[in-house]
């Protein structure tokens, strides 16, 4: 997979929605219990507990957003001993939780340093030019309903998954699909592993389109990955979300228009 880093492809107003979700990110992530795990995301028992508590308060889990219910026991963040060892004690929640608020709010959680900063790199290269063309409040809802649509996606193809949804990467991937959709010619500067990586300035549509078909490999099982359990199948479906705006955007954009005779 090659690695973007920069594209070219100017804009005309400072991209601020873009750079206020990359600091909600960014400061969501430093008040989380993931902050304090290290890059790899290694972490204690009493760690991880305290971590899981908070997740499935406040990330999208399929089961709910398909029943629209919470689970009925869920970790509290203390360690209990078990047959098998130290473990996460389950019990009871005592908030209520909103399952369609959660495919919001786990939009801004990560699991990761590396996992955050993966994600701010891709907002970071193509956000601005979407909420160059969508506008400031289009861009946003843009981008939060492209986070929704992969999370229920995925949920509807998982239905009986109680493990957590989390990250930016279903509503990153809607604005990866509408940027192929809108600039599909526009060059990446990108690096390429080929020995070692080596930078080359490719077209968006050769780099973007690598990408959906990567996760849509990983997806549908035809190979193998070493990342572990990543949502791919969310990705997918985010990118296709935003694919499918972006040229509803463009078809308006390109439509000719008629001149009223009086």
């Amino acid at each position: 997979m090659v690695i973007p880093v920069h594209d070219v492809n100017p804009v005309r107003r400072a991209p601020l929605v873009t750079y206020a979700l990359i600091a909600a990110n960014i400061i969501v992530f430093l008040l989380t219990p993931a902050s304090r795990t290290t890059v790899t995301g290694a972490a204690g028992v009493a760690q991880t507990c305290r971590q899981e508590a908070f997740y499935d308060r406040y990330a999208a889990i399929p089961t709910e957003l398909v029943e629209n219910r919470p689970l009925a026991a869920v970790p509290d963040g203390k360690v209990v001993r078990t047959a098998r060892g130290l473990g996460c004690a389950l019990t009871r929640p005592s908030y209520h939780k909103l399952p369609f608020l959660s495919a919001l709010t786990s939009q801004f959680l990560h699991g990761s340093w590396l996992h955050l900063l993966g994600n701010m790199l891709f907002l970071w290269i193509f956000g601005n030019n979407i909420e160059d063309r969508f506008g400031k409040l289009r861009y946003l809802l843009f981008y939060l309903a492209c986070g929704v649509v992969a999370a229920y996606g995925f949920a509807f193809a998982n239905q009986h998954s109680g493990e957590v949804l989390i990250g930016a990467s279903g509503a990153i991937a809607g604005v990866l699909g509408a940027y192929i959709a809108l600039f599909p010619r526009a060059r990446v500067w990108s690096l390429v592993p080929f020995l070692f990586f080596i930078p080359l300035r490719l077209p968006a549509w050769l780099v973007l389109g690598g990408w959906f078909v990567l996760q849509w490999v990983y997806a549908a099982g035809y190979a193998v990955t070493s990342a572990g359990s990543v949502a791919y199948l969310a990705h997918v479906f985010g990118f296709i979300a935003g694919a499918l705006v972006g040229l509803a955007v463009r078809a308006t954009r390109d439509r000719p228009q008629r001149t009223a005779f009086r």
